[in-house]
């Protein structure tokens, strides 16, 4: 018979690092025998460690040492983070752990070390993205490389900030958000189309607290990253900011469309998506951009590649994905892009983007004569592509 987990783990994570701060020390004040677990990576490079902290609301418990895995702080905080959590739980004392990341750790990866540690003394019971709502904009345009900013997890860390900030307040089903009375309804409108089914609760909310023990299921937050069936934003239009969901079947002339890259990963604070290429027909491409950044990445097959004795494979939520978008020629092949930003210009950017799909008449000449376009998207894609 499985036991009870012994300590429940909600992860709160952010590069807005006072909002953070705050959202972990309302649930150490509001939750009786809550503890904060926090490894500060700053200093990792310099002296081959990783610093752990743990606390209470009334100051620091202890704190030690970890030393790197591979020259990789982020590999460090994995492999400490588990047996601190499991130290903790054995002690009997602690009701929830407060896991609060460094700046730069996204909670993806972290939640799926705690959800999949095998071990029934610990629960993650949900995630956490803190949020200055006057910052979202600023970080989110920022291409500055996370190194550049003194923010790398580890010596070779090629993101960006922009698109860090990003990930990390998608991934999580709650935001608390900061009260800074620099703060207007634009950005309020922002960040409600970046993630519309958040949760948004101030940080010192009573609420906050009840979230922390809400639950989380790691497989379904993956499912909704995954750029083959993720659950982008719907079209919206607030105070100035705007989503702009575009949608065709016709695929992309390859040449065309990487010509516009500059023009289109520009034209909006964030945008994702999934995409085709005429060239590549069956392979599944995401589109991933912020702060002036773009990521284009192979994902793999479309359904409508694979073998029909393959689907059984796929996870319901994919199969459910590719329905929706399903035509009776392409399948599930789509061009499925949402743009979000203030100031959007939507006809401008629609005529782009229509501009970089076949024209008639090279969509008539069919798929073997597609293949023989130029190959412009071979030098961002898998060499396996």
């Amino acid at each position: 018979m499985r036991s009870e987990p012994r300590l429940s783990v909600v992860i709160v994570g952010g590069l807005h690092s006072e909002a953070r701060r705050q959202a972990v020390a309302h649930l150490l004040r509001s939750v009786p025998g809550s503890v904060a677990l926090h490894h500060d990576l700053s200093t990792a490079a310099e002296n081959g460690t990783v610093l752990r902290q743990v606390r209470d609301a009334s100051g620091e418990l202890s704190r030690g040492d970890a030393p790197l895995a591979n020259g990789c702080a982020c590999c460090a905080l994995r492999e400490d983070l588990v047996p601190e959590l499991e130290r903790l739980a054995d002690g009997g004392l602690t009701r929830l752990a407060v896991v609060e990341l460094w700046d730069s750790v996204e909670p993806r990866g972290m939640a799926e070390v705690v959800a999949h540690h095998g071990s029934d003394a610990i629960r993650l019971t949900n995630v956490i993205t803190a949020v200055d709502p006057a910052l979202v904009l600023p970080y989110l345009g920022n291409g500055d490389d996370l190194a550049e900013a003194g923010l790398a997890a580890a010596a070779g860390d090629q993101r960006t900030v922009g698109d860090t900030w990003a990930r990390q307040l998608e991934y999580a089903p709650v935001l608390a958000v900061a009260d800074n009375p620099d703060t207007d309804v634009e950005d309020h409108a922002l960040l409600t189309q970046l993630h519309p089914t958040a949760r948004h609760v101030p940080v010192d909310s009573p609420d906050l607290a009840e979230l922390a023990f809400a639950g989380f299921d790691v497989e379904a937050a993956a499912a909704a990253q995954n750029p083959a069936c993720a659950l982008l934003p719907q079209e919206a239009e607030e105070a100035g900011v705007t989503t702009f969901v575009w949608r065709r079947h016709r695929p992309f002339h390859p040449e065309r469309l990487y010509q516009a890259l500059e023009d289109l990963c520009c034209a909006a604070a964030r945008s994702r998506g999934r995409f085709w290429l005429a060239d590549h027909p069956d392979t599944l491409l995401a589109w991933d951009a912020a702060g002036g950044a773009l990521c284009v990445e192979n994902t793999g097959p479309w359904l409508a590649s694979l073998p029909d004795a393959a689907w059984e494979l796929e996870p319901p939520v994919r199969r459910a994905a590719a329905a929706l978008d399903w035509h009776p020629e392409h399948g599930d092949r789509c061009q499925h892009l949402v743009f979000t930003s203030p100031g959007l210009d939507h006809d401008g950017l629609e005529r782009v983007l229509e501009a970089c799909l076949l024209t008639d008449a090279e969509y008539a000449a069919g798929p073997e004569a597609w293949k023989q376009l130029p190959a412009a998207f071979d030098a961002l894609l898998d060499p396996a592509v």
